[in-house]
């Protein structure tokens, strides 16, 4: 699960460089798409971690709200 995480929040920052470089509006879109994907799977991540007792739901709080305000950026920056 670790290295699954690892790639997945790599994976967010290189589709947003990729996407950034792109002139074309629609292929930008496609890459933070990509990357809003990846912050999903993050979020599944941690789901998963408390549902194996890895974690308690409350000890992820801060980290749930981060979630939902990159998740929200992404969304701005995919609308634009």
């Amino acid at each position: 699960m670790i290295q699954q995480l690892r790639r997945a929040t790599l994976s967010i920052h290189l589709n947003i460089a990729e996407g950034s470089s792109r002139k074309s509006e629609i292929e930008r879109r496609r890459f933070y798409e990509v990357a809003r994907g990846s912050l999903i799977e993050i979020d599944t991540i941690f789901d998963i971690a408390v549902e194996l007792g890895y974690f308690q739901k409350q000890d992820l709080e801060e980290i749930g709200l981060l979630i939902i305000k990159v998740f929200q950026m992404l969304s701005k920056m995919i609308v634009y």
